[in-house]
């Protein structure tokens, strides 16, 4: 439950206040106008499906990269663990430093955040490894271990992209600067348009149609944010890293 309300946070209270502060003083003066709320569509309701949708894109495209990056170093270990002329001491060795690229990397994207050099200099451990023991390996094997360690770095390139490079920013401040007007434009608007019906004779419709619409479009922007970084396990929808974390019982 903890999770579901974690899309109300300070902007939805300053929102609901607004709203409720619009609703009293267009109801206390009678304050109403006719407008065409489609305008409100353009100006919110688009950029902000254009932004969550930008942002899911993201996420699908995080988690094609996370599984080809596991892929890539279980396969890699693989081609370790099937040479015969290492060591078992050696295939040990090698294991630790795959163990390491991905234990470091899920810890980069993860909340802790930690450094990505870490990732980098294990991942340069692995071709010392193959190049101090050219006498072990084929042309054919080291080639093949040479491919899914391009894999391995391609996937984590792009996903320390992902990380720093979000939807556009102007496109969020702009949406978020016209929710916090909504509710001055909405409110005497909706109430032009229930004046308009003769079974009008509650007041509290007003709050209601007022603070739904506003709570609505508040949460789906605070979605938006909770996936322009689908690693630090806050929002409901983030990636799962445990998921990717590898377990020699299983390779």
């Amino acid at each position: 439950m903890k999770k579901y309300l974690s899309i109300i946070d300070h902007r939805t209270y300053l929102v609901v206040l607004i709203t409720i502060i619009v609703s009293f003083v267009t109801l206390k003066y009678d304050f109403s106008y006719n407008f065409d709320l489609t305008v409100i569509s353009i100006a919110i309701v688009f950029p902000l499906v254009f932004t969550i949708r930008g942002a899911f894109r993201r996420r699908e495209r995080a988690l094609e990269y996370l599984a080809k990056f596991k892929a890539g170093l279980i396969s890699l270990n693989s081609s370790f663990y099937e040479n015969s002329k290492l060591e078992v001491a050696e295939k040990d060795e090698i294991f630790q430093v795959i163990h390491n690229i991905n234990t470091y990397f899920l810890g980069y994207l993860g909340p802790e955040s930690l450094n990505l050099d870490r990732t980098k200099e294990e991942i340069v451990k692995i071709f010392r490894f193959i190049d101090n023991r050219s006498d072990k390996f084929s042309y054919s094997s080291a080639m093949r271990c040479h491919g899914y360690l391009n894999d391995v770095h391609q996937s984590i390139e792009f996903l320390a992209a992902v990380k720093l490079h979000g939807t556009p920013l102007v496109i969020r401040a702009y949406t978020l600067i016209f929710i916090f007007i909504f509710p001055l434009i909405y409110t005497p608007a909706i109430y032009y348009n229930l004046n308009q019906s003769n079974d009008f004779h509650e007041p509290i419709l007003v709050y209601t149609l007022a603070f739904l619409t506003s709570f609505i479009l508040i949460s789906l922007f605070n979605i938006q944010e909770q996936l322009e970084n689908p690693f630090d396990q806050i929002g409901v929808d983030d990636i799962q890293l445990k998921g990717f974390q590898l377990d020699k019982n299983h390779m």
